[in-house]
C-alpha cells in the first residue's frame, strides 16, 4: 500500500517549481506571477493579509484555500528509502515524463525530467520527506511556469473515465431491475467434505532455494478430473486465499496454492523499507516458470494432485499469469496503446502502469509450453493493454473473470469487460461484476491455519477494502463453484444473471452482454 499510495502521490500533485524568485502560474491564456517567498510564507502563516499573493488568495473562498494550503503541505514521498526505490524504478519514468505537461520553462519549452529526478534524489537524502512546497523551493530554473490548463485537461480526461465506469454501473442496476433474484441460500452451504492441507518443496531449476507449494486434497474427491492451482497477486501469500481452497476442496476438487518469491509479501516489504527494488519482468517470467514447474511436478507426480484437467486461477497479476500460460497470445500494437494510456496518467486504472513495464521488458513474450488448461479463472485480472476489446481473439479456453465496481487497480469496466470481450470465445465463459467490492476483496487476513504469520501488507482501511471482504468472498466462492461445475459438465453459459443476498448484489454477465456493455463505454 506504500507502493499504491506513493504513485497516486506522484500522479496527482501538481508540481510546482522553483529556485527562481518569480512562478509564473497559467490557466486560461492568463499568466499570474507569483513571489516563491510570499507562497512559502503563506502557507506557514495563518495571517495572508500582508502580500500580494494574499490579495489573490482572498478572491477563493475559504475551502478552496484552506484545500490549497494542504495541497502544498502534502508529502509527495515518504518514507524516505521507500522514496528512493520508486524514484529508481520503471514507474517513476512515465510519471516524471509527465511533469513536462505541467512544468515549463520561461520560453514554453517542458522541464527536463532528469532534472526533477535528480533534485528529489538530493532532497530525500536529507528529509524523511518531500512535500510539494519542498520541491517548489529546491527546483532550479531561472523563471518557471506551471501550467495549470494541462493540469484541467488531465483533470478532466480522469472524469471522463470515472464517468465511464459510473455508467457501467447505471447500466448494470438498469439490467438487474428487470431480473434481479435473491440468490438461492443453499449455494452459500459450505460443504462438510473432508480434505488434507500438507506443504510441499518444488525444485525448480530457475529457483536457488525450493519453491513452496501447499495442496489442499478432499478425501472424496470428484471424478471429473478438474484440479484448480491458484497465483497470489503482487505482494500476495497463498494464506490469503486459504479460505478459497477450503471452499473448492470442500467442494471436491484438489486444489494447489502457490508462492511466488520475489514479488510476494516478503518481496514487496524489502521495496517498501528500501532493502531491495522491484523488477516486474523478472518477476513476471519468474512467476510463468513457477507454473510451468509446478505443472510437470503434478503430471511427475511429485505433489499429491491427482487429475488430468488443470484450472489456472490467480489474483491480480496471478491472473495475468494465468492467462499467458494458457496461451492467450498478446495482440499487436501494445506500444501504441500504452503511448496513449501513460500520457493520460492512469490514476483510474493503475494496473497499467504495470502493464506498460511488462510490455517493454519483453515480458508479455511467453510461449505456453504445458498442455492447454481445461479453464482459466482471474480474480480482479490486468491486460486491457495486452488485449483490446476491439481486436477479439480466437482463444478457445472456458474463462471466468470477477471483478468489483470499488475497483482503481483493475476497474472492471476495462480490466475484467474488456479483456473478456478480447477473449472470451467459449460458450461455458461468463464474467461477474460485485458491486461494492475493491481490489482487495478477496484477500483475506488473520488466518488461524496460516502455516507462518508476518506482519501483513494488507491490514487496510474500509475506504480501500469496499464492503465487507467476508460477504464479498462468499459471492467469490459460489460463482467459482458454480463455472467448475458448468466446466466439469461442459455446459453452456446461461443467460445474463443477477443476484442479491444481504447488501451485496452481483452480476453474472454472459459473453454477448458483457461485450454489449464494453462496446458501449468504449
Amino acid at each position: 500500500m506504500g507502493l499504491l499510495s506513493s504513485l497516486l502521490a506522484l500522479q496527482l500533485t501538481p508540481w510546482p517549481a522553483r529556485s527562481a524568485e518569480r512562478l509564473e502560474v497559467s490557466i486560461d491564456g492568463i499568466v499570474l506571477p507569483l513571489d516563491v517567498d510570499d507562497l512559502v510564507a503563506w502557507v506557514s502563516s495563518s495571517d495572508d493579509s500582508r502580500s500580494e499573493l494574499a490579495t489573490w488568495m482572498q478572491l477563493l473562498d475559504s475551502e478552496s484555500r484552506e484545500g490549497l494550503s494542504r495541497l502544498l503541505m502534502a508529502p509527495v514521498l515518504t518514507r524516505r528509502s521507500f522514496g528512493q526505490q520508486l524514484l529508481r524504478s520503471w514507474a517513476a519514468r512515465p510519471l516524471l515524463e509527465a511533469l513536462g505537461e505541467l512544468i515549463r520553462l520561461e520560453g514554453g519549452e517542458p522541464v527536463d525530467s532528469q532534472q526533477v529526478l535528480e533534485t528529489l534524489e538530493q532532497l530525500l537524502v536529507n528529509r524523511a520527506e518531500v512535500t510539494t512546497l519542498d520541491l517548489l523551493q529546491a527546483l532550479p530554473g531561472e523563471q518557471l511556469r506551471l501550467d495549470l490548463d494541462a493540469l484541467v485537461l488531465a483533470s478532466s480526461r480522469w472524469r471522463h473515465q470515472l464517468k465511464r465506469h459510473q455508467g457501467l454501473l447505471q447500466d448494470l442496476g438498469r439490467e438487474a431491475l428487470l431480473s434481479m433474484s435473491p440468490a438461492p441460500e443453499t449455494r452459500f452451504s459450505s460443504s462438510s467434505l473432508a480434505f488434507q492441507q500438507s506443504l510441499h518443496q518444488i525444485r525448480l531449476p530457475h529457483r536457488s532455494k525450493p519453491l513452496q507449494v501447499e495442496t489442499w486434497v478432499p478425501v472424496d474427491q470428484r471424478r471429473d478430473g478438474l484440479w484448480l492451482l491458484f497465483m497470489p497477486g503482487l505482494g500476495g501469500n497463498p494464506e490469503h486465499f486459504y479460505w478459497l481452497a477450503r471452499r473448492v476442496a470442500g467442494a471436491g476438487w484438489p486444489v494447489a496454492l502457490l508462492e511466488h518469491p520475489g514479488s510476494d509479501a516478503a518481496a514487496v516489504q524489502a521495496l517498501l523499507q528500501g532493502r531491495q527494488p522491484f523488477d516486474g519482468t523478472k518477476a513476471l517470467e519468474q512467476r510463468l516458470q513457477d507454473l510451468a514447474g509446478v505443472l510437470r511436478a503434478q503430471n511427475d507426480q511429485r505433489l499429491p494432485l491427482t487429475g488430468d484437467r488443470v484450472v489456472i486461477a490467480g489474483h491480480s497479476l496471478g491472473a495475468l499469469t494465468a492467462l499467458l500460460a494458457a496461451g492467450a497470445e498478446p495482440q499487436g500494437g501494445i506500444g501504441a496503446r500504452c503511448g496513449r494510456a501513460l500520457k493520460d496518467l492512469p490514476l483510474t486504472n493503475l494496473s497499467r502502469l504495470l502493464q506498460c513495464e511488462l510490455a517493454e521488458g519483453k515480458a508479455l513474450r511467453w510461449v505456453a509450453d504445458s498442455p492447454e488448461p481445461a479453464a482459466v479463472v482471474g480474480l480482479n485480472s490486468l491486460g486491457s493493454l495486452v488485449w483490446a476489446p476491439g481486436q477479439p481473439s480466437r482463444w478457445p479456453v472456458p474463462l471466468l473473470l470477477l471483478g468489483g465496481t470499488l475497483d482503481l487497480i483493475t476497474p472492471p469496466l476495462d480490466e475484467q469487460l474488456g479483456v473478456f470481450s478480447a477473449l472470451a470465445n467459449h460458450p461455458t465463459s461468463r464474467v461477474v461484476v460485485v458491486e461494492g467490492a475493491s481490489h482487495f476483496s478477496p484477500i483475506r487476513v488473520g488466518e488461524p491455519m496460516a502455516v507462518r504469520q508476518n506482519d501483513d501488507l494488507f491490514q487496510l482501511g474500509e475506504e480501500l477494502v469496499g464492503m465487507d471482504p467476508i460477504s464479498v468472498q462468499a459471492v467469490i466462492g459460489v460463482e467459482i463453484i458454480d463455472f467448475l461445475e458448468a466446466v466439469a459438465a461442459g455446459a453452456s453459459g446461461k443467460e445474463s444473471q443477477h443476484f442479491s443476498r444481504g447488501e451485496v448484489r452481483w452480476h453474472r454477465l454472459n459473453p454477448e452482454i458483457a461485450a454489449d456493455l464494453s462496446a458501449r463505454h468504449q
